[in-house]
């Protein structure tokens, strides 16, 4: 408890129900695309919270809901200038204390590996300022978050795994462990290539194509006018049923062989519309049925 008056967590749930994942490391490594992961795991994700507010937000997440948000997962990292890395051990230790599972993630990468990234993606450090180099921007981050390093329960280097790995491992460490097959609906753009992690492909080249249409060209299979689109397309609902009902049938034998995870991947030519379309109607049927269902969308990240 931080003050003897009042509880540290007052849940509605035992506490020992609730799961808190906190999830730090170095800018570039891969933080953002693992609280992706988690959030399509059903986590309910905060991204850069400051760690004084950790206690706020389990209280505020358990009470808001009846205890529906059974796992939490928390963002931390150097872009809030305000969060004081060297209390977070006092603050994880104590909501530990009160019962909360606590679990403390640092996603690390080698310096060479970053400044590629940084390069690559023309993205700015959040360290870097006027006068300050990249590399020195690093190191300085390094500096600020040893004291959660050094206390981390899983230290996860991204330096060799590209974005599909990063969510496969978050996933496959994450989903309800368990409770069965944890399914990735993966969209991509045949023209770039097929998933090299992918377990099945299904190709959805044959539907109609809202790229022919230029008041849709720009969107993606996640916007509202292209979903209209497609939804009352008869070939594209056909399509959907076939895939879904096969899926339904077939899923279970895999999962009386133990398999944990499994990669469905669907293409179209630009891996924007059609593609991103099924995907996410697919997971939705899926969530429907079973927990641990991820979606990623090879061609919009």
């Amino acid at each position: 408890m931080t003050d003897d008056s009042k509880p540290l967590i007052t849940p509605l749930v035992d506490a020992r129900e609730i799961h808190l994942i906190v999830l730090t490391g170095l800018s570039g490594g891969g933080k953002t695309v693992a609280l992706r992961a988690l959030e399509d795991l059903e986590f309910y994700c905060v991204d850069n919270l400051p760690s004084a507010l950790l206690p706020e937000l389990v209280n505020a997440v358990i009470q808001g809901n009846g205890g529906m948000h059974r796992r939490i997962a928390v963002g931390v990292d150097v872009r809030n200038r305000g969060t004081d890395f060297a209390q977070m051990p006092k603050v994880l230790s104590d909501l530990a204390a009160a019962g909360v599972q606590v679990q403390l993630v640092f996603l690390d990468c080698r310096d060479e590996v970053l400044i590629k990234r940084y390069s690559e993606s023309r993205r700015r450090h959040p360290l870097a300022m006027r006068g300050v180099s990249l590399a020195d921007a690093i190191a300085e981050e390094r500096r600020l978050l040893r004291p959660l390093m050094a206390i981390a329960e899983k230290v996860i280097d991204s330096s060799e795994l590209n974005v599909h790995q990063l969510r496969r491992l978050i996933a496959t460490g994450y989903a309800r462990a368990t409770e069965g097959l944890t399914l990735m609906f993966q969209s991509f753009a045949f023209r770039r290539g097929l998933p090299l992690d992918a377990d099945f492909v299904f190709d959805a080249r044959c539907l109609p194509n809202p790229h022919w249409h230029p008041h849709l060209r720009p969107l993606s299979g996640k916007d509202a006018p292209v979903r209209d689109f497609l939804d009352i397309e008869p070939l594209v609902g056909e399509y959907f049923t076939d895939t879904a009902r096969w899926l339904d049938a077939w899923l279970p034998r895999f999962e009386q062989d133990d398999r944990s995870y499994m990669t469905i991947a669907i293409g179209c030519t630009g891996g924007r519309h059609r593609s991103v379309y099924l995907v996410e109607k697919l997971a939705t049927h899926f969530r429907a049925q079973r927990d641990g269902v991820l979606t990623f969308h090879r061609e919009l990240e």
